[in-house]
């Protein structure tokens, strides 16, 4: 079951140049790489993300900004 993050503002290649479209194993891996990345997001357009397991919304969407 496989977690990721979405955002409406992220087209495919965006989702892929910021590590966006990656999934991650569980919960703590995608919030740990959030944590770690959520900055280069906004840096490229991002406002908000959702995280999704298995294509359903857990929480979000979630602003990227302070």
């Amino acid at each position: 079951m496989p977690w990721r993050w979405d955002s409406p503002q992220a087209d495919d290649a965006v989702a892929v140049t910021t590590g966006l479209a990656q999934e991650f194993p569980t919960q703590a891996d995608a919030e740990a790489w959030l944590t770690q990345n959520y900055e280069e997001l906004e840096d490229a357009g991002l406002d908000e993300v959702t995280l999704l397991q298995d294509g359903r919304v857990v929480y979000g969407p979630m602003s990227l900004h302070a």
